[in-house]
């Protein structure tokens, strides 16, 4: 039975508002966020994930950091017990001929060399009046589930960023095709420009800027196929293996599904990890606290020691004449240290204020965070509406431009003109596309999903 000694921890006041900022109203809220195979509907994509899992290596030291906090928890749990040390010695002392002890050992044994064989069992144990062991198991308690929290961190990132890479080659290859088809319609802008050039229709000036429309599309598609092999190696870093080709598809039904109609509580904070992990943190250093305290109470030590010891080895094990035991139990009170004790305490309670401020820094983030991606997931959808409209209206616009341009109604200054115009057009909506996906998946990272 020990007595407690510094202040058990209790959660600080988070003061955080009601709702999100940028959150819409919604009859329902979510209770929890959709898992991996719930939230992501392509399969391919979840596969790589599942690739990232096994073979990615800060998550695999993530998992050593947890071994190594759960062999220092388990040792932790036995600082109750006592320590116990076998020793076994034999020696070996010549004493003067001049010295009191060099005369008794001639007179009672006849030989001025000692013998003394020894076996023995010494028991030490500091009895835990204060509760440190106590704030011990809770201090390596909250460095395990730190680690754990740490390599949900990293799972979390981990499954952001292969999805937004994944994403992003669906992307450039969605780009690439479009160059091809941009790269087809100059092509047939030249071979047209050409042919009215031989029937004197156009001048050589319209050739010329035609081929020049031609090689800014073919150059487009290099620094596209360039893209994506820089994407397909960040992926394959990723997951742990060398550079190599990643297999994806677009799949049928390859929104995320995520009930972008429902409301999102601010308590779905509580899961991220890297706000788990603050406030184990300065649990933690709530426990250290305590410890610091104790280290100025009296500490009772108990020792005892027990065995076999003789001069002569013929009757070493000789019982009860080799026996013997001794007990001994001392309270120590430190009384002056240099400080030392007294300074291990402040800077134990400035930890822990340093603690308590990353705590409310980690809360103030994650807040923003969703309220950033809210926003991003928001404004998106109106600009893709305006740029699917402007694709639209530049597509149905360079159909009558190329019939113009045949018939000689046009100039190639304006189908070269539309031409480009749909290409960025084109273009414009697969990137805003491609931002509204890595928005959505920011604030399921940002709510806390990724790593059930």
């Amino acid at each position: 039975m020990s007595c407690q000694v510094g202040k058990n921890y209790q959660r600080p006041e988070t003061r955080l508002p009601e709702t999100f900022r940028n959150e819409t109203t919604a009859d329902t809220l979510l209770k929890s966020l959709p898992d991996l195979q719930e939230f992501f509907a392509n399969e391919t994509l979840r596969q790589l994930i599942d690739t990232a899992f096994a073979y990615n290596n800060d998550l695999r030291l993530a998992v050593k950091n947890i071994e190594s906090a759960q062999a220092t928890l388990r040792q932790v749990k036995l600082n109750y017990l006592p320590t116990i040390n076998a020793n076994l010695q034999a020696s070996r002392n010549r004493t003067a001929r001049n010295s009191f002890a060099g005369l008794g050992n001639e007179a009672f044994i006849g030989t001025l060399s000692v013998n003394d064989f020894s076996l023995n069992l010494g028991l030490n144990w500091e009895v835990d009046i204060w509760g440190r062991v106590k704030q011990q198991k809770i201090d390596a308690l909250a460095g395990l589930l730190q680690n754990q929290e740490y390599r949900r961190g990293v799972q979390t990132r981990l499954v952001a960023d292969v999805a937004n890479g994944y994403y992003n080659l669906l992307m450039l290859d969605e780009q690439l095709k479009i160059a091809i088809h941009s790269k087809e319609l100059s092509d047939s802008t030249v071979f047209v420009t050409q042919a009215q050039y031989r029937v004197g229709e156009a001048t050589n000036l319209a050739i010329q800027q035609a081929k020049a429309q031609l090689e800014e599309t073919k150059q487009l598609i290099p620094q596209i196929e360039q893209s994506i092999i820089q994407q397909e190696n960040a992926l394959s870093l990723l997951c742990g293996q060398y550079a190599r080709g990643i297999v994806r598809r677009a799949e049928a039904g390859d929104a995320f599904r995520l009930n972008v109609r429902g409301g999102y509580p601010v308590s779905l904070l509580a899961a991220r990890p890297d706000i788990h992990s603050a406030e184990l943190m300065l649990r933690q250093q709530f426990a250290r606290v305590g410890i610091a305290q104790i280290a100025m109470y009296p500490q009772l030590t108990i020792t005892a020691q027990t065995g076999l010891t003789s001069f002569q080895a013929s009757n070493w094990f000789s019982i009860p004449g080799s026996f013997f035991w001794n007990f001994l139990g001392g309270l120590t009170q430190p009384i002056f240290q240099r400080r030392q004790l007294q300074t291990q305490l402040e800077l134990a309670n400035i930890e822990k204020d340093k603690a308590l401020i990353s705590f409310q820094q980690a809360l103030l983030t994650g807040y923003t965070e969703v309220s950033t991606a809210l926003a991003a997931t928001q404004k998106l959808d109106e600009q893709i509406t305006s740029a699917l409209a402007r694709r639209q209206a530049l597509e149905e616009g360079i159909g009558s431009t190329q019939l113009l341009f045949k018939n000689g109604m046009a100039n190639y200054l304006e189908i070269i003109s539309a031409q480009s115009n749909y290409l960025q057009s084109r273009l414009s909506v697969t990137q805003l596309e491609r931002q509204k996906a890595a928005a959505t998946i920011e604030l399921y990272r940002a709510l806390g999903g990724g790593w059930r």
